[in-house]
């Protein structure tokens, strides 16, 4: 039986690292000046609120007691802004105790203005909001249930409504019932809702900042590619004066002299150093790293399977003659080069890829013998921090360290080297699509407008 398996291969070990610190965000999402900022806006309302129904409406309410709740609200935020700077992250926590504070307050003006009778009961709903998209579950779920409790609560133990002089309000109970029934309603709806949505807004933004250190790795490459071409070009005349002189030198000398043998030296040395250099150039012009690097495609398909080909996995590239020339940009080396060693990774004992063109697109597949994309997750891949390769989240520290290296076969992965992949390949115009082959195996099919790759021939 076949393992079902969803791949990605994963990006460098620090990159990985800082995706994860992103994705659990350990720091915490929101600034203690935020939640002060919204609780005294909420604390303001309140005031206001109370202070019109009393004044200008000329309702009865409990006055001192509401001010005191709202009262020991402004001390609380007082005290906060006065502990702690504004630029403070608190933990999931601390945040957390201080939404179970918020939602305390709240509550006790609500019991002395009608309970759940009170329109504006539903504001409860709104520190539940502000934990989901910030908090960890379950702590946003903590924060449901007491809010759920505090709604009960208010919705048998209140003082009454404020009215007017002489003319009491009472709700049916029928009505109170439906109303809790609601707010209840709505409180899991909100909570399951928000929490989604913030999980997969923080999901896409710690994805596209693993690729980002993706590209930039690759593009730092290439720099580092021309810097090398350029420094053998700036180096080969220098290096030429001095082999004229010391050929000079040793036509000059006594044979059996001393310095004869120190020129002879020399110009071995110096014919040694035009060697290297010219060496290092032809690498940089094989690997393609300038500015303007093209090769054929195959070619360049060929280039990027080299490195994973080994005894056990042969890879072969397969299309017909004359192929296109492409441009190679960091994000087609990156990408492709990242999908052939993954296909490398699960593959028995083959990976081919093909490379078919005509006059309007060019496209690429790559396929493997092995056991193929779970059915699980095939929908899924290209998104972020989809796979059912070991968790990295469950390795230790030490092993997330600098030092700490990935093997090619059973590393951990995060499920965002296809994500990395997806997004720098639609970048240049590729639609990029998966799949099991018929044969058994995994099928990755990448598509891009001709114009968008090929390099144009000079008129």
């Amino acid at each position: 039986m076949t393992a079902a398996r969803a791949r990605g291969a994963a990006p460098p070990i620090r990159l990985l690292h800082r995706a994860l610190e992103i994705l659990r965000g350990e720091e915490g999402r929101l600034r203690l000046g935020t939640l002060n900022m919204l609780r005294t806006m909420a604390l303001a309302g309140q005031l206001a609120t109370v202070l019109f129904v009393r004044f200008s409406l000329g309702f009865e309410l409990p006055l001192v007691p509401c001010l005191a709740a709202i009262g020991a609200g402004a001390l609380f935020t007082v005290v906060l802004r006065l502990t702690y700077p504004a630029q403070r992250r608190p933990s999931d926590l601390e945040a957390f105790l201080y939404l179970l504070f918020d939602q305390t307050q709240l509550f006790a003006v609500l019991f002395l203005t009608g309970g759940l009778e009170n329109p504006f009961t539903l504001i409860l709903l709104a520190g539940l909001v502000i934990a989901s998209s910030s908090l960890d579950l379950r702590y946003a779920l903590a924060l449901g249930a007491y809010t759920l409790a505090l709604l009960t609560a208010l919705a048998i133990y209140h003082l009454p409504l404020p009215s007017e002089p002489g003319l009491p309000l009472s709700l049916p109970p029928i009505y109170v019932a439906g109303l809790w029934i609601a707010l209840m309603l709505s409180l899991g709806f909100t909570t399951i809702v928000t929490f989604r949505i913030s999980s997969e807004a923080t999901r896409m933004q710690a994805g596209y900042a693993a690729m980002e250190l993706a590209l930039a790795s690759e593009q730092k490459l290439a720099a580092l590619g021309s810097l090398a071409a350029a420094a053998a070009h700036e180096l080969g005349t220098p290096l030429g004066t001095i082999a004229i002189v010391s050929k000079e030198l040793q036509r000059e000398l006594p044979k059996n002299s001393p310095l004869a043998e120190d020129a002879a030296l020399l110009r071995q040395q110096v014919e040694r150093c035009r060697e290297i250099l010219g060496r290092l150039a032809h690498h940089q012009e094989s690997d393609g790293l300038g500015p303007d690097a093209r090769l054929p495609l195959l070619a360049f398909l060929d280039d990027l399977a080299q490195g994973h080909r080994s005894l056990r996995v042969q890879i072969t590239v397969e299309g017909a003659e004359n192929p296109p020339v492409v441009r190679l940009l960091p994000e087609l080396r990156y990408a492709i080069g990242n999908l052939i060693a993954n296909a490398a990774d699960f593959a028995a004992k083959r990976v081919r890829v093909s490379a078919m063109w005509d006059e309007a697109r060019v496209v690429v597949r790559i396929r493997d013998d092995g056991p193929g994309f779970s059915h699980d997750v095939l929908a899924k891949l290209g998104e972020p921090y989809v796979t059912t390769r070991p968790s990295r989240a469950a390795l230790s520290d030490e092993q997330l360290g600098p030092s700490a290296t990935v093997p090619t076969q059973s590393h951990a992965g995060m499920g965002l080297g296809f994500f990395i992949a997806k997004t720098l390949l639609e970048r240049t115009g590729a639609e990029m699509t998966f799949g099991n082959a018929f044969d058994g195996g995994a099928s990755v099919t990448l598509a891009w407008p001709r114009d968008r790759i090929e390099v144009q021939s000079a008129a």
